[in-house]
């Protein structure tokens, strides 16, 4: 170490998911930079054990669904603003902005126009191949190098008109070997009675909205497969509202609460019914055949053909370009279709066999090998970092 001052870098993070991002780059920031570093800026419970004192609470940024960003525009608003000029007082080396892209990229525009030379890069790409495609045009004077979590992001990015764009590997690849089973455990899924995951959701609204329909696709399973065995991870913040919902079911699943105990769950699971989200790649990297659902607001779900740009909600579909994984979405949720499906994908044959085979290609894909996304990640913002703004 030298006697000079520590590099300052500035951490903007919304959600538990930029949490999780930010809490692993902060790490690997550390241990790669051969230098001392100063973290600033805002965050959650992972970041703040790495060392953050975040300048606000990271709830004052999360908003989902239309009725929620109108209801809290003012506090955002308020937080954009304060975000802006904490940043413009503490006059960092580089500038990481985490998820949350409609706040972060707001940001990124108020930083931009009084700090013109300092490195600003975005982790996580937004969803431009979802909808709203102008936004990748919209960011590239802001923001100067975007690390994206999938593979096909990069090329998208381009298409688009947006910042140059580098993959670093999604942060479930981190995961893979306590997805994946091991002997014990593979024999487990073919042992009987099976095991079944209920994935209903890490959102309150998601939860709410997809309960009755979950239940009623374990009722018809479990009438026809009477021995299935439920298993039902939540997060410890929704387990009173899981609890409630299931006590309306037919079925009873069992509810585990934690990481641990749903990794578990994973490794011995034979197949899944899920919503819609990050956890359905965590199923397919985990090799357990499923069936996905999900459902928004009834506004949103009139809005939402006109806007989209993609023909499935489904990651893995995405990233394999196939619809490996059947999907139910929105008016299309049918408990009969769904229960008959996952029940096939418990006995046996060629459905099952499609989507395992489909699941295998991810590793490739996804490029398992090699460097942790996290580490791909801090070594990404480390040279944008030193290569400053020409």
């Amino acid at each position: 170490m030298t006697g000079s001052a520590p590099r300052r870098i500035f951490l903007i993070a919304g959600e538990e998911s930029g949490d999780v991002l930010g809490a692993g780059l902060m790490r690997e920031l550390r241990a790669l930079a051969g230098e001392e570093i100063a973290f600033l800026g805002v965050g959650g419970p992972g970041m703040e054990a790495e060392g953050l004192r975040s300048i606000f609470p990271i709830d004052d940024i999360t908003a989902m669904g239309f009725g929620q960003v109108i209801a809290g525009l003012p506090r955002i608003l308020r937080r954009m603003r304060d975000a802006a000029d904490a940043v413009v007082a503490a006059r960092p080396d580089v500038l990481v902005l985490i998820d949350a892209p409609d706040f972060t990229h707001r940001v990124a525009r108020k930083v931009r126009a009084r700090l013109p030379d300092l490195p600003i890069v975005k982790y996580v790409a937004p969803t431009v191949w979802v909808w709203r495609p102008g936004r990748a045009r919209a960011m590239k004077p802001d923001v100067d190098r975007v690390l994206a979590v999938l593979p096909f992001e990069p090329a998208a990015m381009a298409r688009f008109g947006g910042p140059p764009t580098t993959y670093v590997g999604h942060p479930l690849l981190d995961e893979i070997d306590r997805l994946r089973p091991d002997p014990q455990e593979a024999a487990r899924r073919e042992a009987a009675p099976p095991r079944v995951l209920v994935l209903p959701g890490s959102r309150r609204a998601e939860i709410a909205r997809l309960g009755v329909a979950f239940g009623e696709v374990l009722d018809l399973l479990r009438q026809e497969i009477p021995d299935v065995e439920l298993v039902l991870p939540t997060l410890p913040r929704r387990l009173a509202q899981v609890r409630e919902m299931v006590a309306g079911w037919p079925v009873q699943p069992r509810i585990v609460v934690g990481e641990e105990e749903k990794l578990a769950a994973f490794r011995s699971a034979r197949a899944a019914l899920a919503a819609s989200g990050t956890v359905t790649l965590e199923l397919a990297l985990a090799g357990i055949p499923t069936v996905a659902a999900y459902r928004i607001g009834w506004l949103e779900g009139r809005i939402a053909p006109f806007l989209l740009q993609i023909t499935t909600a489904i990651l893995p579909n995405l990233i394999l370009s196939e619809k490996a994984m059947p999907e139910y979405l929105q008016w299309h949720i049918d408990p009969p279709t769904m229960a008959a499906q996952l029940a096939r994908l418990i006995a046996g044959g060629e459905e099952r066999q499609a989507q395992l085979a489909a699941f295998s290609r991810l590793d490739a894909i996804m490029g398992v090998e090699g460097d942790k996304p996290s580490r791909r990640a801090a070594a990404a913002v480390l040279e944008t970092m030193r290569a400053g703004r020409g």
